[in-house]
């Protein structure tokens, strides 16, 4: 059993609850059986850290456990995971652009695995992927996805020359609707001020979700709608 805080493996551990080591090391923790479970059969876990002697894995005291934690409760089952993402080909492609929140992230991500979108595109501006909170968000969805951190401009320009359509949700307008025949990339603004005028001037079109009563909806409750909605039509 690992007890000191000061135990070299101990703090490597510790580190990783910060994006700069998470970057350098290309490492990120999970918490929570179902989400260490799903990382174990997926194949991203590398090592697993329990305080309970009864599981499988690196042994830590109590004391220790819940300085690793994260959140007010503490779990008994961790897992040290490597970052990949394997790549998947598929003709729906969620695009993130500047999303702040790492909650939406992963919201986000779990409602584009729900829907046929694996393939989620980050914007360099967006949240961590390999944030505590928008893993947690993602119920696990992040295993299951091809998730990339590109200059989205470029990316949109490309999948253009493969024949995909882009569209962007937009809180005031639809300026025209989808084609059923051609692959889609749907591409969701940042919370605040939703889609820039570059990204705008790339979009083959905007979609507005009408409502009513309230001037817009929030991103994650929009870009569920509208990959839900086109799941059923594309």
């Amino acid at each position: 059993m690992i007890e000191s805080k000061d135990n070299s493996r101990f703090r490597n551990w510790m580190k990783l609850k910060l994006k700069k080591y998470r970057d350098e090391q290309d490492l990120f923790l999970v918490y929570g059986p179902k989400l260490v479970n799903l990382a174990i059969d997926r194949g991203y876990a590398v090592e697993v850290l329990t305080s309970n002697p009864n599981v499988q894995g690196t042994l830590l005291s109590q004391k220790l456990m819940d300085e690793l934690s994260l959140t007010e409760t503490t779990f008994d089952l961790v897992a040290v995971c490597k970052k990949m993402s394997r790549k998947i080909s598929t003709k729906n492609i969620l695009v993130l652009e500047d999303i702040q929140n790492p909650d939406n992230v992963g919201a986000l991500i779990r409602s584009a695995v729900a829907f046929g979108f694996n393939h989620v595109v980050l914007s360099l501006k967006s949240a961590d992927l390999y944030n505590e909170k928008t893993i947690r968000a993602s119920g696990g969805a992040l295993f299951d996805c091809f998730v990339e951190r590109l200059d989205i401009i470029e990316f949109i320009k490309e999948k253009k020359l493969e024949n995909f359509q882009v569209f962007g949700a937009d809180a005031h307008q639809t300026s025209k609707k989808p084609q059923n025949d051609q692959p889609l990339i749907l591409v969701l603004g940042n919370e605040g001020r939703g889609l820039s005028d570059e990204v705008k001037n790339h979009v083959d079109g905007l979609i507005q979700i009408k409502t009513n009563d309230v001037e817009s909806l929030n991103v994650v409750v929009a870009g569920s709608i509208l990959m839900y909605e086109w799941k059923n039509v594309l």
